[in-house]
């Protein structure tokens, strides 16, 4: 993706053009949460999208209030001052920064513009003021707003959805808020063209969501009228982006209302509704084979596993219920279930999961970055940990943290961080600006390496995130000369990892190899090749042979070391746990056909 930036010479200046200045915050006034005589003030003199002037006033009296252990006070003078400093960023400061996070997250796709045209106007300009007044005057929306922001959400897209949504009808916007929010961060940018799966043609499924005013109007209109299982003005954004996610058109949703009559206590019957179409494996079609893929298609001709999962969430988005698509590798085949937020308000997370056998670990996307989240990581999400008072005492710390970063007081930030990390070891976002401050203060290499290793055992139940650190405790050490400490850690990953997160382990050996590869004659490659297959591919499944088998024999083709492929491909039929006519068993039948042919 490239930028083009214009309009640069118009030179605005925040805080001229007729508008007064923001009178200054006393400390006295700072120590108290801002009055909406004063948030009213300073909209006006912000005027239509000129915010920039307040930011310093704003950040100063919530330091002050921080300082002085007002914490009510300091969060909201803080969410002010974000707000601010948000609606004064130009689009030629965003848009590069946006570019630059969606390469960062791998997450560029063909159907993203390829050009981009901004303009040094603030990103304030696509909310109308009666919005921006309401915005910097509701608190509990800018939490909730300012901890669900990733740097991927395009912003301008974001702001003009939700300033459409909330011109139609601003009572209706203020109930629905974090509706309204999911809506304007899944829809801000077009899906990637391999969802919700790839096993049907762009034809059949033309990948496009519903307008977003006509979902929002009918989400609104569905629960008013008490049609949805869960009462959606209760619901938080992060939930409801999983239900404003729907790929199938409106008039289908709809339709499921009329033929799906399961209450959500038995939501999870709608994934075996569709007749499973045990032909289409035997017969190695597993792409949809008609020239639709409406929801009446699936159920009227059934379908594989991929089929059902996608029916059975439509389905559940249709009623207002959050539902997540999965994926996944087991021992011997590839899979797709699906989960949804039951009665209790828990995440389900394994409907049809088993069907065919116990697969180890689903992947789905978050509609909002479509980046790839793992079930596990979920938990977080599921355990809704972040709606007790001590996490959001941990987030406001963290927020303040992020604040002293952003302006290089790196001593305060992590003093913020630590504060944060200490009322809450789950709060990821504040382990990373510790560690981001941790790294400008003039620590050793150990010392940076001590709080890698802290945060990895605080989050020792969700290996996800602890391989992550350990991982860059490996980086480290090796970066510092110490080879075979990392790679002892390295190993160490991936053996307690082995047993219960196949997928985790696969990844490690993955790394192992790779490294092998860039720097080692082929002979070494291969000693290596046996050592990880020895180690970590006793009984593994089609996960490690993606990862790692079919990774090392294609890259010896390419070096021209057939026989060496070919007894790779040997050794990891040895190693691994291979069912006679699975899908590992025919994937591995192509590979050595095509080693042997090529």
């Amino acid at each position: 993706m490239s930028v083009r930036t214009f309009l640069l010479g118009l030179g605005l200046t925040v805080g001229v053009g007729g508008y007064p200045a923001p009178a200054p915050i006393s400390d006295t006034e700072a120590v108290l949460p801002p009055t909406p005589a004063r948030l009213a003030e300073l909209a006006k003199a912000a005027g239509t999208d000129q915010w920039r002037a307040s930011v310093p006033l704003l950040r100063t009296a919530a330091r002050t209030a921080y300082l002085r252990e007002r914490s009510e006070a300091a969060n909201r003078w803080l969410v002010v001052a974000r707000w601010a400093a948000l609606l004064a960023k130009s689009e030629a400061e965003f848009v590069p920064e946006w570019i630059k996070a969606i390469e960062g997250a791998r997450v560029g796709r063909p159907n993203l513009a390829s050009l981009y045209d901004t303009v040094n106007l603030p990103l304030g300009r696509w909310l109308s003021p009666d919005l921006q007044r309401w915005l910097v005057g509701n608190a509990a929306f800018g939490d909730e707003f300012f901890s669900l922001l990733a740097p991927q959400d395009h912003l301008p897209a974001a702001f003009q959805i939700l300033n459409a949504l909330h011109g139609r009808d601003p009572v209706k916007f203020a109930r629905y808020s974090s509706l309204a929010l999911a809506i304007a961060l899944v829809h801000d940018v077009p899906p990637p063209p391999h969802w919700p799966h790839g096993q049907v043609s762009a034809t059949a499924l033309p990948r496009k969501m519903n307008a977003p005013s006509e979902i929002f109007d009918w989400r609104i209109a569905e629960d008013v009228a008490g049609r949805t299982f869960h009462r959606l003005a209760r619901l938080q954004a992060d939930e409801l982006k999983f239900v404003v996610d729907a790929a199938a058109p409106l008039a289908e949703l709809k339709w499921t209302q009329q033929v799906v009559d399961y209450p959500l206590s038995h939501l999870d019957r709608a994934y075996t509704m569709v007749r499973y179409r045990q032909d289409r494996m035997a017969n190695n079609h597993p792409v949809w084979p008609g020239a639709t893929y409406t929801l009446h298609d699936i159920l009227q001709a059934g379908g594989i596993c991929v089929d059902q999962a996608y029916f059975a969430t439509e389905t559940g988005k249709a009623r207002g219920v959050p539902t997540l698509f999965f994926t996944g590798a087991g021992n011997d085949g590839r899979h797709a279930w699906f989960g949804f937020l039951d009665t209790a308000q828990k995440w389900k997370l394994d409907v049809g999961r088993y069907a065919e056998q116990r697969f180890i670990t689903g992947y789905a996307l978050d509609p909002q970055t479509w980046r790839q989240i793992s079930d596990h990581e979920l938990k977080f999400l599921a355990e809704r940990f972040r709606t007790l008072p001590t996490f959001r005492q941990s987030a406001g710390h963290r927020a303040f943290a992020e604040d002293f970063l952003a302006t290089k007081d790196f001593a305060a930030a992590a003093r913020a961080a630590r504060k944060a990390v200490t009322l809450e070891r789950r709060n990821l976002p504040a382990w990373e600006t510790l560690l981001a401050a941790e790294a400008k203060l003039p620590r050793t290499p150990r010392q940076i390496e001590a709080v890698l290793r802290e945060a990895a055992l605080a989050f020792q139940l969700y290996p996800d995130v602890a391989a992550g650190f350990s991982n860059r405790v490996s980086a480290s050490l090796r970066a510092r000369g110490e080879t075979s400490a990392a790679e002892a850690e390295e190993r160490d990953v991936a053996r307690r990892n082995r047993s219960k997160r196949g997928d985790l382990s696969a990844q490690q050996a993955r790394e192992i190899l790779l490294r092998s590869m860039a720097t080692d004659p082929v002979q070494a490659q291969e000693r290596t090749y046996q050592s990880v297959l020895a180690s970590f591919g006793q009984g593994a499944g089609i996960g490690f042979f993606d990862q790692v088998v079919v990774t090392f024999v294609q890259h010896l083709v390419r070096l021209g070391h057939k026989p060496a492929a070919e007894r790779a491909l040997v050794r990891a039929r040895q190693a691994l746990k291979f069912e006679p006519n699975s899908q590992l068993d025919e994937d591995y039948l192509r590979l050595l056909a095509a080693v042997r042919g090529s």
